[in-house]
């Protein structure tokens, strides 16, 4: 059996205090990387800040045998994140996006506040330290990225407009650098993790948290973080020892002479072949998007060269 090591390589794990961060890091180092344990120390709504937190994970981490150094930048500082990463180590190879915080309530209830705050650490917060490491991992010609979205971007929930949004937003970035990075060979895959956390355990019932320990997400991370993995691009659910990829499903097309227009009426007349899977296909690309609309109007349709 092929092993995952980590030897030589530079981690950073973001809002690894506590969880699945947390968890991470260590098995990280357990592994043969060194990490940069980066955490604020904040509460889990936002605010405040305490070294202390990402400090504790080092001194585990130490004290076991490997490499580790703290930081208590925010995410919306990535710049000094991964500065602090170089300023250590002398690299970075692995960024994980973790650092997350909830501020949940019903749309109509929603403050600007609350919305503001949930993109800024989630979505600016990952696009600012994926942005500082990302010309560092071009030059090297290596890099793995691993976003952190959730199941409440994918399908949505009820008091997570906010968060759902973010985490959704997440995906489409690491989709985007998964192109942008492939060539440089710096892969970009994004899970949507359940575990138990400060996060989901004002959601979840203690009998559910019980069985999702940290522990049983990190061995997808630790495998996309790892020269083993070549894939990029991919989206997975992972939790309670269950891992599952996920893709996009298009049902079959109902299609109009191009030509004149058609009408909702006749739309409606088709309505349940659009609601139907049957004959679905499953698209990947851009191209594949506009290859089906090319295909029924009969034209090419193809993005410019890049």
């Amino acid at each position: 059996m092929t092993q995952v090591r980590l030897d030589g390589r530079v981690a950073l794990v973001t809002g690894a205090g506590n969880g699945l961060g947390r968890s991470y890091a260590k098995a990280f180092a357990a592994r043969g990387a060194k990490v940069l344990v980066n955490d604020l120390g904040g509460l889990a709504q936002g605010g405040g800040r305490d070294p202390s937190v990402a400090q504790a994970v080092v001194d585990e981490i130490v004290s076991a045998g490997g490499q580790a150094a703290a930081n208590g930048d925010s995410v919306e500082d990535g710049g000094k994140i991964v500065q602090s990463a170089l300023d250590h180590f002398g690299r970075i190879d692995i960024l994980i996006n973790n650092a997350g915080v909830l501020r949940d309530a019903a749309f109509h209830k929603m403050t600007e506040d609350d919305w503001n705050v949930i993109h800024r650490v989630h979505l600016n917060g990952a696009f600012q330290v994926t942005r500082a490491a990302w010309p560092h991992m071009r030059a090297q010609g290596y890099g793995r990225i691993v976003m952190t979205a959730s199941g409440a971007g994918v399908y949505g929930n009820f008091g997570q407009a906010n968060y759902s949004a973010a985490k959704l937003g997440l995906f489409g970035l690491a989709q985007a650098l998964a192109i942008e990075g492939r060539s440089k060979n710096v892969l970009v895959n994004t899970i949507a993790p359940v575990a138990a956390s400060r996060l989901t355990q004002t959601v979840l019932p203690k009998e559910v948290l019980a069985v999702l320990k940290p522990e049983l997400v990190t061995p997808l991370v630790l495998l996309l973080a790892s020269e083993t993995c070549q894939d990029t691009g991919q989206l997975f659910e992972v939790g309670g020892g269950c891992v599952a990829r996920l893709r996009w499903e298009r049902s079959a097309a109902v299609a109009f002479d191009p030509t004149t227009e058609f009408t909702p009426e006749q739309l409606l007349e088709d309505w349940s072949t659009l609601q139907s899977f049957e004959g679905s296909d499953h698209p990947a690309t851009v191209a594949d998007s506009f290859a089906l609309i090319g295909r029924h109007a009969g034209v090419k349709l193809q993005l410019a060269p890049q």
